[in-house]
């Protein structure tokens, strides 16, 4: 077996707590709030009135009454800041600094297998949960080779892991994470697009039956009776070019931009992006920063788009 770990530091975990706690989610966030159970995680997201995505989030119940939002770390402090104007008016609270649960990853061939051998239980579907006093594991694939770990920061798991896999570096991670076509939110994304542009109408992130919540008209509107201008698609970019989230990505014979870096990732020889470009434009030649710039290559994305 070829198992990996890694320490995500770059992710962190927003804690709402109180009897109020899935109500108000249930009424500021696209996912199904009432779907999401100890045995059940959740994808979901959080936008402003005018539809456009703060931010991105694995929503997890780890106890009564508490729920965590599993998203970048650089982000969390802002959206807590937007969670908190609506949160004084319900019986709930947010818990935004706490580092007592740090997120890991596992993942490849046999990972279900592997983690079934250290932890006394390991889920075994797509956004399959088991859980513990101090852990909590999240199946995030549908094949059982990639899974989030949420550990208390000071139990044993890390050095269980440790023992059983193999170290890799974050990047790694988040390299399959790209390929697989899962858009993260960054700082520099925060507020610029709509769930649709993002792919999160297909990958789950949006319930369209489970009735109001912040910017639902808008996102609604567009899936009913419109058709989304941008998509997003997994790019290469050759060695020795840089990008950065929120980088313009041009035609090569376009003045304005038609679309944007989302995330990037080295991969030592090159890099990987996610890239969100018209639908169009996904179509010829894409180039990083102006339509003279280092050549992106999309690649192919592991789940089909419906025909906008």
């Amino acid at each position: 077996m070829s198992i990996y770990y890694s320490k995500l530091e770059s992710d962190a975990l927003l804690h709402v707590r109180g009897p109020d706690a899935a109500r108000f989610l249930q009424g500021q966030t696209t996912c199904d709030v009432n779907a999401v159970d100890p045995a059940h995680a959740g994808l979901g997201a959080y936008c402003t009135p005018q539809g456009r995505v703060i931010c991105d989030f694995l929503l997890v119940q780890p106890g009564e009454a508490h729920y965590a939002l599993r998203m970048r770390r650089s982000i969390r402090e802002h959206a807590a800041a937007v969670f908190g104007k609506y949160i004084v008016f319900s019986r709930a609270e947010l818990e935004s600094e706490r580092e007592d649960w740090q997120v890991w990853a596992v993942w490849g061939d046999g990972a279900m297998r592997g983690l079934q051998q250290i932890f006394p239980a390991a889920p075994d579907t797509k956004l399959g949960c088991a859980a513990g006093e101090d852990f909590l594991l999240v199946q995030v694939d549908g094949d059982g080779e990639s899974f989030e770990c949420y550990l208390a920061a000071d139990s044993g798991w890390p050095e269980a892991l440790a023992a059983a896999f193999s170290q890799a570096d974050e990047a790694a991670w988040q390299q399959r994470e790209i390929g697989a076509g899962r858009a993260r939110i960054e700082p520099a994304t925060m507020e610029t697009m709509v769930p649709q542009a993002l792919n999160f109408d297909v990958s789950g992130h949006v319930s369209f039956s489970k009735g109001c919540y912040t910017g639902q008209e808008v996102v609604a509107r567009l899936h009913y009776r419109g058709k989304s201008k941008r998509r997003s698609y997994p790019a290469v970019l050759a060695e020795g070019a840089t990008a950065a989230p929120g980088d313009p990505v041009f035609g090569p014979d376009t003045a304005r931009s038609i679309g944007n870096v989302v995330n990037y990732v080295s991969t030592g020889d090159g890099a990987l992006l996610l890239v969100s470009v018209t639908t169009e434009a996904a179509r010829q030649a894409l180039h990083l920063e102006n339509p003279d710039g280092p050549v992106l290559a999309l690649q192919p994305l592991p789940y089909p788009l419906p025909a906008d």
